[in-house]
Order: C-alpha cells, then sequence, then structure tokens
C-alpha cells in the first residue's frame, strides 16, 4: 500500500500522519532500500478525521480569497506507521519531493515550506531532529512532551495543543477536587511516562495524596498470556477505585484487553490526552464497558464550521491521486475494491457510502480534539504566510509575489508572534515556547448497552498565571460508574472527623494512619487534621472537640442560690446579733450582763456582727477594693473577737485567784488588763495585715485553666504565705483562748463562761482546720462559699454557745438574774472545789 498523496499547488505544506500502526521485522535492519509500502498495517479508524481534517482545511484556505490571494496551497502527505524506524525516511521523502528522495536536494520546484507532524512525542522530536538541520518548520497536531517546549533543543517545533505539563498538574487537581487520596498509576515506560509519574507524584504529595502503585508497560506492549497475567495480578492486588492512565493508545491497548478478559470493574478511569481508549484497530473493536464514567483530558476544541458536511459528502471517489482513503473506506464499512480485497465475503465497494452511517466507536461526525488541532496547525501556515506576502507587498507593489520569494527560515519570525481568529470564533496564538496558548477540557465518558460511547463537557482545566491553573468541574453532570450511586470515594484510612488527629503508621505512607481523638483543651475543625489545635484560655472544647466554645464567666452572686442563701444566712446572723445586742443593751445593769467584764461582751457582740457582715464582701464579682478588704476584714474582726474570748477567760481566771486577799493577782483585775489583750492581740493582726497590705496586696484576677469550660473571677491572694500566716494567727488565739477555757472550766464563779467559751472555741477549731484542706481542694466561687460557710459558722458557734444561755436566763428566767442567786450558786461551786482539793 502506497502511503503517500500529493496534490498540487503554488506552495506546498507537508504532513506526516499516523493512520496505521505497522510491527516491523526485527530482522528488519534496513541495510537495503526501504520500501515505501507496509501491506501487514493495522489502520486506526477514528484517526482518519485528522487526516480529512488536513484535507478540508486546505481546500476553505483556498477558497478563501482574501487570506492567500493568487495563491493556492499544495500538501504532501506521508504515513508513519506510530514508528520511529520510518520516520526519518517520511521526513527526508517531503523534503526531496513526490517523485525520487534525495537527502538534501529538492525534485521539486516548489520548496516544502512546513510540515505538520507528528502525533506522538517521540516520533515528533524525530522529525524536529531532522528538519532542525534545514530550517523547516515543524507544527504538532498532537505531540504533548514537555521537552518540545525546549527552545534550545528545538527552535523550529510548535504545536497547536498545550505542553502535558499543565495536563499532570490538572490531574492533580482533578484528584483533590474529589478527594482521592489512593490511586493507582499506568504509564509508558518511555521518557514521557517517567516524566508524567515524576510531575504526578511531586503535585499528589503538596495535596497529601498518595500512590498505592505504579505499573510501568513496555513501549512495545505483546498480547502473550504471561504479559497480561502480570498486569492482570498487578490489578487485584489495588484496593484503591482510581486509575491514573498515560500513554499512547498503541502502547496501552493491553489494559483493554485485561480490563475485558479479566473482567476487571468498579474502577474509575482518568485518562490523559495521549490515549484514546475509544481507538481500536478495525479488525479488533474494544469492549468499553469497564470503562464507562471515566474521566479525560482533552484538548480544547470547537466545531469547525461546514466540517461535518464535509465529512457526511467526503467519498474515495474524489481523491484519485494515489491516496489510501480506500483502504479506510474498506475497513469501516465492511465492503472490497477490485484492487483491494480484504475478506470476500464482503460486499462491493459503491463509494456512496456516507461516513454518518459508522459506528460511533469506529469514527465520529463531530469534531474531535485533535482535528481541531490539525485545524489550526494548517491555518497557522496560512496565517503566517499572509504576514509575509502582505509585507512583501507593502513593500513592492509593482512585484508579483511568488513562492520562491520567501525561504522557510524567515517564517520563524512571524510563526512566533502570529495571532488570529480561526473561523470557530477562537483566538489563537503561541506562547514564547511554541505551545498553543490554551487548556484543556474535561469528558465524561458514558458507555451505551450497545458498546457505544457518548462523552459529556464536565470541566475543564485553564492557564491562570505561571504554573498556575483553575480548573472548573460540574460535579452534577458526571454519570459514575454503575457501581456507584454518588462520588466514588478512593482512600488507604477513611478520614478523621473533626475532633480527631491523625497518627501515622509506622512502616506505612502518610494517607494510611490511624484516628486519635483529641483530649484535653485540644479540638480538631477539619477533617484529616495532622494535629489537634488548642483553644485559646477564653474558650473550651465541645463536647465533639471539633469547635472552641466560650467560657462562661463565673464568680459567686447574689443572683445565683448559693449566693443568695449565703447572704440570706448572713443577714439573719447579723439581725440575730444585733437583737442579742439590743437584749444586752436593754438589760445592762443585771449582773448576768456584768458577770465576767461587759464591756469585753459587747466587744464581742459588735465584732461578730463584722464577722457576720463582713461575709457579704465575699459575694459578687471581685472587684479591687473588695478584693483588699476581704482577708483583712476577716481576719482583723476574728482576732478582735478571739482576742475579747482569751481576755474574758483571763478574767475569770483571775477574779479566782483574787479571792485570796493576800494573792498579788488582785492588782492585775480591772478593765485595764481586759482591754490590753484585746488591743495588743489585735494590733499584732493589724500589723500582719498591714505588711501583706504594703508587699503583695490581693487584686481581682481571672482564672482561666482550672476548671473546664469556666472562667472564674477570683481574688488573688497577692501572697499565700502572707494569707496563712493572718490564718495561723488567728488559730494561735484559737488554741490558746480553748486550752485556757478548758482550764478554767470548773473555776467557781456566779456565771461561769469558760464552760461556753470552751465548747465554742472546740467548734471554732474543728470549723478551721477543716477548712484549710477544703479550702485548697476548690476554685472559684467553691472556694469563696467554703470560707464564707467557715465564717458563718465559727460566728455562729461563738455567739450560740456564748450569748444563748444568757439570753435564755435574761429573757425566760429573770428570777435567775440576781445578784442573790449568782452568790450562792458560787459559794456552792466555791466549797465544791475546796473538797475536790
Amino acid at each position: 500500500m502506497d502511503n503517500v498523496y500529493y496534490e498540487d499547488g503554488d506552495i506546498i505544506i507537508g504532513g506526516i500522519l499516523s493512520n496505521f500502526l505497522a510491527e516491523i521485522s526485527k530482522d528488519d535492519t534496513f541495510e537495503q532500500h526501504p520500501s515505501p509500502y507496509l501491506p501487514n498495517a493495522l489502520l486506526y479508524p477514528k484517526s482518519f478525521q485528522y487526516l480529512l481534517a488536513f484535507l478540508f482545511t486546505v481546500q476553505e484556505i483556498n477558497k478563501d480569497p482574501t487570506l492567500l490571494p493568487n495563491l493556492t496551497l499544495g500538501m504532501h502527505l506521508s504515513q508513519d506507521f506510530l514508528t520511529v524506524r520510518t520516520i526519518y525516511l517520511k521526513a527526508i521523502n517531503l523534503n526531496s519531493g513526490k517523485k525520487i528522495v534525495i537527502p538534501n536536494y529538492s525534485c521539486e520546484r516548489r520548496w516544502l515550506m512546513s510540515i505538520i507532524g507528528g502525533l506522538r512525542s517521540d516520533l515528533s522530536i524525530s522529525i524536529a531532529n531532522l528538519l532542525g538541520i534545514y530550517k523547516i518548520p515543524q507544527i504538532s497536531y498532537g505531540s504533548f512532551d514537555s521537552a518540545l517546549s525546549d527552545k534550545s533543543q528545538f527552535p523550529f517545533f510548535y504545536r497547536t495543543v498545550p505542553s502535558e505539563l499543565s495536563q499532570f498538574i490538572g490531574v492533580s487537581h482533578l484528584l483533590a477536587h474529589f478527594g482521592w487520596k489512593w490511586v493507582g498509576l499506568i504509564a509508558a515506560d518511555d521518557e514521557s511516562g517517567r516524566n508524567f509519574l515524576q510531575i504526578i507524584s511531586q503535585e499528589m504529595s503538596k495535596a497529601n495524596s498518595c500512590i498505592e502503585s505504579i505499573t510501568l508497560l513496555p513501549v512495545y506492549s505483546y498480547l502473550d498470556p504471561e504479559s497480561v497475567n502480570r498486569l492482570a495480578t498487578w490489578f487485584s492486588k489495588l484496593s484503591s477505585n482510581i486509575m491514573v492512565v498515560h500513554g499512547e493508545t498503541d502502547k496501552l491497548f493491553l489494559i483493554n484487553v485485561v480490563v475485558t478478559e479479566k473482567q476487571i470493574c468498579g474502577k474509575v478511569w482518568i485518562t490523559t490526552t495521549v490515549w484514546d481508549f475509544t481507538s481500536h484497530y478495525a479488525r479488533k473493536p474494544w469492549n468499553l464497558t469497564t470503562f464507562n464514567g471515566a474521566l479525560s483530558f482533552v484538548v480544547h476544541k470547537r466545531e469547525i464550521p461546514g466540517f461535518q458536511d464535509f465529512l457526511s459528502r467526503v467519498s474515495p471517489d474524489q481523491y484519485q491521486n494515489d491516496f489510501y482513503l480506500d483502504h479506510f473506506w474498506s475497513q469501516v464499512f465492511k465492503c472490497s475494491w477490485p484492487s483491494y480485497i480484504l475478506d470476500t465475503s464482503w460486499h462491493r465497494c459503491k463509494g456512496t457510502e456516507k461516513l454518518k452511517n459508522v459506528s460511533t466507536d469506529l469514527f465520529a461526525m463531530n469534531t474531535s480534539s485533535l482535528s481541531y488541532s490539525m485545524f489550526n496547525a494548517v491555518y497557522a501556515i496560512a496565517h503566517t504566510l499572509h504576514e509575509i506576502y502582505s509585507l512583501q507587498s507593502a513593500n513592492n507593489r509593482n512585484a508579483r509575489m511568488q513562492h520562491f520569494d520567501i525561504q522557510v527560515w524567515q517564517l520563524h519570525s512571524f510563526l512566533k508572534t502570529i495571532r488570529f481568529n480561526n473561523s470557530a470564533g477562537e483566538e489563537i496564538s503561541f506562547d514564547e515556547n511554541g505551545d498553543l496558548r490554551s487548556g484543556y477540557d474535561i469528558l465524561n465518558w458514558a458507555i451505551l448497552p450497545n458498546n457505544t460511547p457518548v462523552t459529556t463537557y464536565v470541566g475543564s482545566i485553564e492557564p491562570h498565571v505561571a504554573m498556575d491553573y483553575n480548573i472548573i468541574i460540574n460535579n452534577k453532570a458526571i454519570v459514575w460508574n454503575s457501581r456507584y450511586n454518588q462520588t466514588p470515594s478512593s482512600v488507604c484510612s477513611e478520614s478523621c472527623h473533626p475532633g480527631y488527629r491523625r497518627k501515622t503508621v509506622d512502616g506505612k505512607l502518610s494517607c494510611c494512619f490511624d484516628c486519635v481523638r483529641c483530649t484535653g483543651g485540644q479540638i480538631s475543625s477539619q477533617k484529616d487534621m495532622d494535629r489537634c489545635d488548642k483553644c485559646p484560655q477564653d474558650q473550651y472544647p465541645n463536647g465533639q472537640h471539633n469547635k472552641c466554645m466560650p467560657k462562661v464567666i463565673t464568680f459567686l452572686s447574689y443572683k445565683e442560690p448559693l449566693g443568695s442563701i449565703l447572704a440570706s444566712t448572713s443577714c439573719f446572723l447579723s439581725l440575730l446579733t444585733i437583737l442579742i445586742l439590743g437584749i444586752f443593751i436593754k438589760h445592762w445593769d443585771t449582773p448576768i450582763v456584768k458577770a465576767n467584764n461587759r464591756d469585753l461582751t459587747f466587744i464581742l457582740l459588735v465584732s461578730l456582727l463584722f464577722c457576720f457582715i463582713c461575709s457579704l464582701i465575699f459575694i459578687g464579682k471581685p472587684r479591687k477594693v473588695t478584693c483588699l478588704l476581704q482577708q483583712v476584714c476577716f481576719g482583723i474582726v476574728f482576732s478582735v473577737a478571739v482576742s475579747s474570748l482569751l481576755a474574758k477567760t483571763i478574767t475569770v481566771i483571775l477574779a479566782f485567784l483574787a479571792r485570796n486577799p493576800r494573792n498579788c493577782m488582785r492588782k492585775w483585775i480591772g478593765k485595764r488588763l481586759a482591754n490590753s489583750i484585746v488591743l495588743l492581740c489585735s494590733l499584732i493582726q493589724v500589723g500582719i495585715c498591714s505588711v501583706w497590705l504594703g508587699t503583695s496586696p490581693p487584686f481581682p484576677d481571672v482564672d482561666k485553666t482550672s476548671k473546664h469550660g469556666l472562667i472564674m473571677l477570683v481574688c488573688n491572694e497577692g501572697s499565700d504565705f502572707m494569707f496563712f500566716i493572718v490564718l495561723g494567727y488567728m488559730g494561735f488565739l484559737a488554741i490558746t483562748s480553748f486550752t485556757v477555757a478548758f482550764l478554767a472550766r470548773k473555776l467557781p464563779d456566779g456565771f461561769n463562761e469558760t464552760k461556753f467559751i470552751t465548747f465554742s472555741m472546740l467548734i471554732f477549731c474543728c470549723v478551721w482546720l477543716s477548712f484549710v484542706p477544703t479550702y485548697l481542694s476548690n476554685k472559684g466561687k467553691f472556694m469563696v462559699a467554703v470560707e464564707i460557710f467557715a465564717i458563718l459558722t465559727s460566728s455562729s458557734a461563738l455567739l450560740g454557745f456564748i450569748f444563748f444561755p444568757k439570753c435564755y436566763i435574761i429573757v425566760l428566767r429573770p428570777e435567775r438574774n440576781k445578784k442573790v442567786y449568782l452568790l450562792s450558786k458560787s459559794n456552792s461551786r466555791l466549797k465544791r472545789c475546796q473538797c475536790e482539793s
């Protein structure tokens, strides 16, 4: 089969197309002149649309009276059979002319202005290496390898497709968009495949995604049982639901065979532009069922105006100039020509068959992406020639422009900056690397029950700024594999929900992890967080540990039950003390009031009244003044109360000793000693408090950490040491008073208070001894409530045991409140004491 097609014109554009796959024998060493005929070539029917797009575009340009007036484009087309071993011969053939192949010499008067091709990157690199010698512009319509963007190696190479680099980044963006973090990769074992794996690995690591496994397929995948079983075994070990495939169609057809024969289903396939899994050899159609729901990247395209009408009218009879359309026609319509018979059972080809009646899995009437690229490539040459001839016409208006007025190397300065709008309404231009300024469309493949593929546009990846791309996805338009009723998931470990953090497992990839609950004051507000964040001090974690909640500000308030109960109790006891004080004032001159120093009694009552009142200072929001007064007032008032009890006890002892006229203690009896004891003991406490206030006074403070979910407004003691010095001194007075009272409890007197003081101080000491550990074990308002309770309890004990017996006699037994009764009672006790002694 001759694989050359030629149409004459004023200007010749060459084309190296890839419509056939030929397996060249390993024994063919090209020691002899290679034959241009490869009869055992296998046809890619869908790829013939690229060739027809070339023919259509040249015809459209020749019909345009304004683009290249008075000039016609000719074409010289050849097949490369998708083999690098033949590509150099095809390039030399195009450069030499249509008849005799002589390197470095053209047998034609009309020079070749440009070559459009090849389809694969490795083929384009081979063509570029040869054409670079002659500085002939080359425009590829389907080579994506990023290496071709290097102008230092390929200065005369251009392409009407974007670089594959943007496509690889787009794949990683697609995976990140759907949260697919566990994928399998398949690539051809060539430079493009390895470049794909390197870039996709880097981009996936940025998104914390992982590659479960990689398989590299040999450049030439033979359908031997060992290769099929090896790939099938690899598939069976995969747990990921997402398969990303990169490679040329002819290199990866082994995949289709394996997934079909081994019934590997349930995978979501993501394919790059270079692999079209709907293309197949005419004699062996592929079963596409397993690819239902696949997503593929394709070069951005638009429908070419008039192209479908051209396809519907095309016929082999229109091209009699050694063209190989007969072979294509015979394959897709299952018919035979008199000179070309593939199957004797096929009917005779009429030439009137219509391509629109061919199954879409063999040939599609809609413009394909690469046909659109071919269309733009031919127009790019035409517009470049238009610019050149327009410039020459302006410089030499009288001269008739001929094709030999320009050399091929002159095209580059114009081709680099060419910018035009094609008939589809899209602006076409090249960037500084000779790549098309464009992005990629994302298609979703739905395979109908009759094995017919239907594609739907679902998104795109567009260049934004340097090395940055925007991805747009319409999730609702995607039809997934029938195994999934919603967007599929592919992860090694299920996502850690908010409130948990990821914990990596030794020996596994970062995508395989355990989920650990956030503890303490920490939260995680998003999925798959590597660590838990600590809440601010004024906030606390909620029950799910996924949100920080504002802490509740708390203090002992009058409005809450505890505060109101303590305040009411304090007020009640204060009123009760005032009542007792009133009773004592009313019965000022009675013997029971005069007994044991009347002045000390009133000092004690007043100090107890202030004890009850000072407890109110502890209730309410802590402020600077209240914090200063709380412990100071409490310490001083209680010291006055306890020292007055001590003075009362000492007075009783001295009074008993003074009964003996010879005893020297008589001179100590009197108010002066009692008042001195109260004054001295109180002044010591006042001095301690003064030192406290002068060095490290209490102040309002905020406790954000002691209680979960609470911000406690408290009074900071300033110096805990000074606070316990105050308590210690008060305890020293209480124990001293208790000891003295205990020793004097049986002394004779008309109304001996020492036994009541003993009981009251016993309770007082018990309350404050238990207060210390209870106080230290509580925080916030409960700590304050403990201190108020201790104040009220100890003060109530003093009030009850000392004054209730006297009030009982004053109010209910007034007959006992007489000097005669008290003296008789005192004499009887004295006699009892003498007998015991």
